[in-house]
């Protein structure tokens, strides 16, 4: 969209930001309980069920904190040229000459299929309509919904105000376009792929991934046949204090926690041409990262008690 916009029209966010900054809070407390009470249980079924509970709360933080600013960052947007869909990583930018015709779904006179899966502020994914074909919902609401039908599929969206949506569209096609435009259909995948074509990123993602699964696989190991580990030193390096050795399961966990951040910071910096080496940087850190836990559990098995 290079031309002066004829108008932004942003889905409703507030109850969405809401209900996604819940379940964010839900999951962060549900997955710092199962791992502080990893510190507390020996090996056992009551371990493995704190384990699990850990890990699936903290696998999903990173997919509702993505809804979440996908959600912040929607708009739509129109000018002389094109109609642009933006949520998140996500970018739709069709000509306006590629449009066949804009109405509200209210119209259609069979009712409009929502997503299975959906959630307030996260009305997304695909579905088949009778008479459209495919529709993909790219909304925040099943309210106020307006179709956007192209050539290649029919799209599903839900500004605040739809009808002066409709409206802006009507004067765009109007006014007629300035300068040809190109479709642009961008997914949060292609960004992954895009990086994966680097080999220095594919180098860096595999050792990190192989770093942390093997700290896990040694620090399995360890623990049944290590009674007690220290895990606190004071200023001249003294341990301090004697856990029980199942407290070692913190490391590997607290070292993928941070690989896998490390991986989606970077994912975020490698968007831009610019900021790639930063991306690159933050990759190299997750690494390292991995490595300095290995001798972190190192330094305290080999530490006498």
């Amino acid at each position: 969209m290079n031309n002066p916009r004829v108008g932004h029209f942003p889905p409703a966010k507030q109850s969405g930001l809401i209900t996604h900054g819940i379940i964010l809070l839900m999951l962060i407390g549900l997955s710092g309980f199962g791992f502080f009470n990893l510190t507390r249980e020996q090996v056992g079924p009551a371990f493995v069920t704190n384990l699990l509970v850990a890990l699936v709360a903290f696998a999903l933080v990173p997919y509702f904190g993505y809804r979440a600013y996908a959600l912040l960052r929607a708009d739509y947007y129109i000018d002389r040229d094109s109609l642009a869909m933006l949520w998140g990583l996500r970018v739709e930018d069709i000509p306006l000459t590629d449009i066949e015709w804009v109405r509200p779904a209210t119209d259609l006179t069979h009712p409009l299929a929502l997503p299975r899966f959906r959630l307030p502020g996260a009305v997304l994914g695909t579905r088949r309509h009778p008479d459209l074909g495919l529709v993909e919902f790219i909304a925040s609401s099943s309210k106020n919904i307006i179709l956007i039908a192209t050539s290649k599929r029919v799209f599903a969206i839900s500004p605040e105000n739809p009808t002066a949506m409709v409206q802006t569209f009507a004067r765009a096609i109007e006014l007629g376009s300035l300068t040809p435009a190109e479709y642009k259909s961008v997914y949060p995948s292609f960004i992954i792929a895009q990086a994966w074509e680097s080999p220095a990123a594919r180098f860096l993602w595999a050792s990190g991934l192989l770093l942390n699964l093997g700290l896990i696989i040694w620090v399995g190991i360890l623990i049944p046949s290590l009674p007690q580990i220290p895990f606190g030193f004071d200023e001249f390096g003294f341990p301090q204090e004697v856990v029980p050795s199942v407290q070692l399961i913190l490391l590997p966990l607290v070292s993928m926690a941070l690989y896998i951040v490390g991986i989606t910071a970077g994912l975020y910096f490698y968007r831009w041409e610019k900021q790639r080496p930063l991306a690159f940087i933050v990759w190299v850190s997750s690494a390292l990262s991995a490595v300095s836990f290995l001798l972190a559990v190192l330094f305290l098995v080999t530490t006498p008690i």
